[in-house]
């Protein structure tokens, strides 16, 4: 057998291998998408919704990397109700099931406590909620080997925000319930990093709604600025707050895009297309054959910006051009209706 002969085979048994390979993830593969509910009859059309534009980001990020719903790829969604007992459940059946990948969207609180089967290929999505006292996004070692990606925003990237938008502001006023004890670990944080970037908080107790607005008025001549946290009574009575920032001309910092519907002039919101499409290219990973345990969890990568132009002009805030046109959304009117709009994403 001649030398040219033996390499020309070598050549095509490596591109059998490769081609093996290709089609080893190219072959149909099954993803699982598992929804954690809180078990109530009642329905909820704007967490719905919610969920809604998870799940297209996720088959967006698929279809992206050549993953064709009904082609090479099939998905199955299924809603659980109940607590880590049910989710845990849930995971065994479609670990037994062999499903080559799992997709587990729950509140962060419940995503820590789940119990994971072994070597079963999970992505979680957590989402923020108002059980997670820790104010700093943490992915810390746990029972659970997995990977997914978190809609929690750092206190860091918010405080940078009032740098960037109000360069002046040295005060920023705070108003929350000391007695909530989730409220207080994030005013805590938030005064440490504050502490970092050069600015001090000036807080006010609010341990009622209605108490909100004259809280937030004697700080007025106290501070340069306010912000708004994930405080239950200040969001309650965000109206308010809104009012006395309008009068005093002072700039409102919200804490999500229905904030800035509501009157605040920014905010930064991860968005809940671009956390499935996060979740959907680690998916993507999975099914090609990486391990879900050596891909390394994430924060999102492009939280977005949300500004009310009318707000601006009230509170007293010239914005660029430039920033204008960095935001995902500009408002050009103020909304005083409450919607029914999922709170925990910070």
């Amino acid at each position: 057998m001649s030398k040219t002969h033996n390499i020309f085979t070598q050549i095509l048994l490596c591109l059998s291998i490769a081609g093996l390979t290709t089609v080893a993830w190219a072959q149909s593969k099954s993803l699982s998408v598992l929804t954690l509910e809180a078990d109530s009859d009642t329905s909820d059309p704007a967490a719905d919704h919610r969920l809604g534009v998870i799940r297209e980001g996720i088959r967006d990020a698929l279809k992206a990397n050549s993953f064709q719903e009904g082609k090479n790829f099939k998905i199955q969604f299924e809603t659980v109700k109940g607590g880590t007992a049910q989710i845990d459940g849930a995971l065994l059946k479609q670990s037994r099931l062999r499903a080559d990948a799992i997709v587990v969207i729950s509140a962060e609180s419940l995503a820590i406590e789940m119990h994971v089967p072994a070597q079963a290929p999970v992505v979680q999505i957590r989402l923020v909620d108002a059980w997670s006292i820790n104010a700093t996004p943490v992915w810390g070692p746990s029972a659970n080997p997995v990977t997914g990606v978190s809609n929690a925003l750092p206190l860091a990237k918010r405080v940078a925000l009032i740098r960037q938008l109000v360069p002046g502001a040295r005060k920023v006023g705070v108003i929350y319930n000391p007695a909530n004890a989730q409220s207080a670990a994030r005013a805590k944080e938030l005064q440490e990093q504050l502490t970092a970037s050069g600015m001090v908080m000036i807080e006010a107790a609010a341990q009622r709604p209605v108490d909100v607005g004259s809280a937030a008025r004697s700080l007025t001549s106290r501070v340069d600025v306010f912000y708004s946290l994930d405080d239950m009574n200040a969001q309650r009575s965000f109206p308010a707050l809104v009012k006395v920032a309008n009068d005093a001309k002072l700039p409102l910092f919200g804490l999500d895009a229905e904030n800035v519907r509501q009157g605040a002039f920014a905010a930064l919101m991860v968005s809940d297309r671009d956390l499935g499409v996060q979740a959907g290219r680690m998916v993507s990973k999975i099914l090609r054959g990486t391990k879900s345990t050596s891909i390394p969890p994430e924060f999102s990568i492009r939280p977005q910006l949300y500004l009310n132009a009318i707000s601006a002009q009230k509170q007293g805030v010239l914005l660029a051009e430039t920033t204008l046109k960095s935001a995902v959304e500009v408002f050009n009117n103020v909304s005083q209706e409450r919607t029914n709009h999922d709170r925990s994403r910070r």
